[in-house]
């Protein structure tokens, strides 16, 4: 054997443990990142009351909307103008739309940065496109402004209409203004207080929560974190803001082993959507399904009156209900210990997603099938 071909070999195998390892690894593991939050850090959400000007035609169409009138007043009083009842009765808004502009402020938002915010028409604006939102306040749940939006509109649409046809594309009543918010206060955090922080999982999971402190006790050494419960870690940190940020950083990029969450089946009833998880098992069983169709036609039927009888012309209809009813047979399902096989027996069924619904209600009222049905 030569040494290049040596060399291959060596590479090849150096290639092939590399993904296996990679397979085998890391794609079972997930970073604390990815599956907690540090409690506390969380944005806040914002809202205002303002007013989208400049539009061409397309605004509040009738003078029935009192909080448009009253909002352009308050705002033109703001400026110094005064309108009269009879003068403020008259105003025509066709130019303008009364809209709630929302965002979220951040956690560590400061003063001077900016932020996204979305604008939605509140009346029965027919557009917002090309229109300005002039300064609006945005509050907080407490009733303070955090930020002050204004700018001009960006709304992914467009509309015409003539002679009682009208054809539109995409959302036409609401917008969005990028860096349309200015920060004018901050939300204090409670991150530097204390000798420990807390990790809040995303999911309710005792076996995480003991991974997780399992996990940075390896790392930072014994009796750092402590599982509180199945959603919350405590975890003891340093009491310097320069290293508390470093400890948690680092603390948030280690892996940690997923889990099997408890099996479930989420059914979405309106859509008709099925989802299972992996967890998903199900028990020997036998279903019998069947399609029902009814169907109903009807005909109108004259009846004329002979001549000169006095009579008049009645019309009635005839109508035929047909109620048609498929064989179904029984089909045993097998026992699926895997989500693969799980999905193979439910198609053997041939059914619609509409009719799952019911064969998987009935099929877990069985006792058939191991896991939660939650419908959405």
């Amino acid at each position: 054997m030569n040494t290049r071909t040596a060399f291959s070999k060596t590479l090849a195998l150096v290639l092939g443990l590399a993904v296996f390892a990679a397979i085998s690894g890391p794609a079972h593991a997930a970073r604390i990142k990815e599956i907690a939050a540090i409690e506390g850090v969380r944005s806040n959400q914002l809202t205002g009351f303002g007013l989208v000007v400049g539009l061409d035609g397309t605004g509040d169409q009738t003078t029935q909307l009192p909080y448009t009138s009253q909002g352009l007043a308050n705002y033109l009083q703001q400026l110094g103008i005064t309108l009269s009842a009879q003068a403020l009765s008259q105003l025509q808004m066709k130019n303008v739309a009364a809209v709630l502009v929302t965002t979220q402020l951040p956690a560590f938002a400061r003063p001077g940065q900016t932020l996204d915010v979305n604008v939605s028409s509140m009346g029965n604006a027919k557009s917002l496109k090309g229109g300005t939102l002039i300064a609006t306040p945005l509050k907080g749940a407490d009733g303070e402004v955090y930020a002050l939006a204004q700018g001009n509109l960006i709304v992914a649409g467009a509309g015409a209409a003539a002679g009682g046809s009208k054809v539109t594309v995409n959302h036409l009543s609401v917008g969005r203004i990028p860096q349309g918010a200015q920060v004018e206060r901050s939300v204090p955090t409670a991150l530097q207080e204390g000798n420990t922080v807390n990790l809040s999982l995303n999911a309710s999971d005792f076996q995480m929560a003991r991974r997780v402190a399992e996990a940075i006790n390896r790392k930072f050494g014994p009796g750092l974190a402590r599982a509180l419960d199945g959603r919350s870690v405590e975890v003891k940190a340093p009491m310097s803001p320069n290293e508390r940020v470093a400890f948690i950083a680092e603390m948030e990029e280690l892996p940690v082993e997923s889990s099997i969450g408890a099996a479930k089946v989420i059914i979405n009833s309106r859509t008709g959507s099925i989802v299972l998880n992996q967890a998903v098992t199900l028990g020997p069983c036998a279903v019998a399904h069947g399609n029902l169709s009814i169907s109903i036609s009807s005909t109108p039927v004259v009846s004329q009156p002979g001549p000169l009888s006095g009579g008049q012309t009645v019309v009635s209809e005839k109508a035929s209900i047909d109620i048609k009813q498929d064989k179904g047979k029984l089909i045993q399902l097998p026992a699926a210990a895997q989500l693969t096989d799980v999905v193979n027996a439910l198609n053997a069924l041939g059914a619609s997603p509409q009719d799952l619904l019911a064969i998987l209600q009935a099929i877990k009222s069985a006792g058939a099938l191991n896991a939660e049905l939650e419908v959405i």
